[in-house]
């Protein structure tokens, strides 16, 4: 087999870089009050998130470092730039107790990613336990994108932000099952209906992103409690952990979005 290139180690772990750079640079544009740009580049860095693990794996470059560098990337992106995004727009106006939903906020993402990374090999890959960081994220970004689009003064909305990001914390921590779209059948044929609507998603995320993208998150963070409730409902086991280590599982280069 030929041997690759150790430079091509720079791809996956460049992209994470990348995502690092969103965070840090929403962080920044948030404190100049242009929160337009920030909650946008906490978007484009979910995307970029979502790329790094897929390149590493199809590069064959995963690597304990990888896996380490995305840990701390998420962190940033994720926990640390929406609190401190939400507590500037709105939440810093709201004395001790805007702070207060920032940090529960941040710490509940920083023990969302801990409990991923020792839980990686003993959970269903087909759901998260508890609600992903980068879709917590997202519906803290897109209520913020959402009200600067429709001109809502954030002294309007501040409770609304300060419910938002408390709740979006406190549900990264929950055991409720968040489906992991891993086991999508992605090289297999799919129903013709499930491309149109695929397709018309797109153009709606095009078409006006702000509401889309809010909407989608909120959706997908209602999701969970959803699927709890369904289970309790019919008698069953809501539990994620394994009883049994799949032999394929993959701890290299990992991340909650890929």
């Amino acid at each position: 087999m030929k041997k690759q290139h150790k430079g091509i180690y720079l791809l996956p772990n460049g992209v994470t870089i990348a995502a690092l750079f969103c965070g840090f640079y929403a962080i920044v544009m948030s404190l100049n009050l242009d929160f337009r740009q920030s909650t946008v580049a906490i978007f484009l860095g979910m995307i970029l998130d979502s790329m790094d693990g897929r390149l590493a794996r199809l590069t064959r470059t995963q690597s304990e470092f990888g896996a380490q560098l995305d840990s701390l990337s998420d962190m940033v992106t994720f926990g640390v730039a929406p609190a401190l995004v939400a507590y500037e727009w709105a939440l810093k106006g709201m004395g001790k107790i805007g702070w207060v939903a920032a940090f529960i906020y941040c710490v509940c993402a920083a023990l969302r990613l801990a409990r991923f990374n020792t839980n990686i090999a003993v959970v269903d890959k087909r759901f998260f336990q508890g609600l992903p960081s980068p879709a917590a994220a997202g519906i803290v970004a897109g209520l913020i994108w959402f009200m600067v689009d429709v001109n809502i003064a954030a002294s309007d909305a501040d409770w609304a932000c300060w419910i938002i990001t408390l709740i979006s914390g406190l549900t990264m921590v929950t055991n409720l099952p968040f489906y992991s779209f891993k086991s999508m059948p992605l090289q297999k044929s799919v129903p013709f209906i499930l491309v149109i609507v695929v397709v018309l998603l797109l153009v709606a995320i095009v078409f006006d992103p702000p509401k889309v993208l809010f909407t989608l998150f909120v959706v997908y963070g209602l999701s969970g409690y959803v699927l709890y409730l369904y289970g309790k409902a019919r008698g069953k086991s809501v539990s994620l952990i394994q009883t049994k280590i799949e032999p394929d599982t993959d701890e290299a280069h990992h991340s909650e979005s890929a």
